[in-house]
């Protein structure tokens, strides 16, 4: 899928569905639930941002957000458990190589929801829309070297671990190892057989 195609799908995100999430276009009404795992240092140790300061802080970013929906560049999900109907974390895409017909996915989840398979379940529902709307070819997720229930999730979803590139980024003022996982869209078309 193109790039013009792809802004456009995302201009009026698609809501998705799964067994227990709803994922659709984050709102400034989900600031609350959002904000309550977004201020903890655990939830973003291995993340490229800091936490949240505080509700503002969080309101003004879905305020962000909903900016960018419009314009089509933000690819990004809320997850909504629907036993609760709370915002319990995000699962989309972080960037797409266009010419590769590729992208790149991330995630975060509510520690109180860890545990029980939410955010396999997202990450799985996020790659069949990459394969099945979007005519991907290849979909990838990165990981600082620590996160190992991070990468354990990417394997449960049948990506591979492709290899780690040394101290590749700089986050929060350290240099951290930088591991990468995949998978092919026939990859997953025989799993999915």
């Amino acid at each position: 899928m193109k790039k013009n195609a792809i802004y456009q799908l995302f201009s009026h995100i698609p809501t998705l569905q799964t067994e227990r999430l709803t994922l659709r276009g984050m709102r400034v009404s989900d600031a609350e639930d959002m904000y309550a795992y977004a201020k903890d240092e655990p939830v973003t140790r291995y993340l490229t941002w800091t936490p949240h300061p505080n509700l503002r802080h969080t309101k003004e970013y879905l305020t962000y957000v909903g900016q960018r929906y419009r314009t089509g560049d933000f690819f990004d999900w809320a997850l909504i458990c629907k036993e609760n109907g709370h915002m319990i974390g995000t699962c989309g895409f972080t960037a797409f190589n266009f010419s590769s017909d590729s992208a790149e996915i991330g995630y975060v989840l509510n520690p109180a929801y860890h545990g029980q398979g939410l955010a396999t379940e997202a990450v799985r529902e996020v790659i069949r829309f990459g394969f099945e709307e979007l005519s991907l070819h290849r979909i990838e997720a990165k990981f600082m070297l620590e996160n190992v229930r991070s990468q354990k999730l990417m394997e449960r979803v049948g990506m591979r671990l492709e290899g780690f590139a040394r101290e590749a980024m700089k986050i929060k003022g350290s240099y951290r190892t930088i591991g990468t996982c995949s998978i092919l869209k026939r990859e997953w078309e025989a799993q999915n057989a």
